[in-house]
């Protein structure tokens, strides 16, 4: 039998809680109907799978962190707005270890639409304005940012560089710092 107040919204929010507690990789359909001690088939009303399941985390946490860098960009343009958006995506992940690497995880096409993603390359085309970029350039950059922030940021949570000098947060400085030069500094097409 299922439990009252059992939803699609409130398992895909506990699921989330699991990803934070035992890794995004370990939530299943069968993880969440022993958290809410329920038969794994009463939750199939609710959920299609666990591929469903984790499709409606990343949708939480893509959302989650969206709302965090629209907050964090107001007002802010270049080097500010890029760091602003960079600090987002790491204190996230480091805040929200599972949710966060459901927001890595690939959606398919309608999902993909329907979810935050499209706002968070939004939001990094805004914060390029500062950066006087044009097509393809812009999208070019786009997509650095995303693979500094996010490489960085799973390189950092999987302890990459706990074992070494500088500190990983001068690090991050540093990183942001040349990518702003970076970004300032565009190199021109080659013919």
């Amino acid at each position: 039998m299922v439990r009252a107040g059992l939803n699609s919204e409130r398992l895909a929010r506990a699921g989330a809680e699991l990803a934070d507690e035992v890794g995004f990789e370990h939530v299943t359909v069968s993880a969440l109907a022993r958290r809410f001690d329920v038969k794994v088939a009463s939750l199939y009303s609710h959920v299609k799978n666990s591929h469903d399941l984790k499709t409606r985390i990343a949708m939480i946490a893509l959302a989650e962190m969206a709302d965090r860098a629209a907050d964090a960009l107001a007002g802010r343009a270049g080097k500010d707005a890029l760091s602003a958006l960079g600090n987002v995506y790491r204190d996230y992940a480091r805040e929200h270890p599972g949710r966060y690497a459901a927001s890595q995880f690939r959606l398919d096409p309608e999902s993909a639409v329907a979810s935050a993603g499209p706002r968070h390359s939004q939001m990094t085309r805004a914060l390029l304005r500062g950066y006087d970029l044009t097509e393809p350039d812009q999208t070019h950059a786009v997509r650095l940012i995303g693979s500094v922030f996010h490489g960085y940021v799973s390189l950092e949570l999987a302890g990459s560089f706990s074992h070494s000098a500088p500190d990983p947060d001068v690090t991050w400085s540093r990183a942001l710092d040349a990518l702003d030069a970076l970004l300032r500094n565009w190199p021109a097409q080659k013919s």
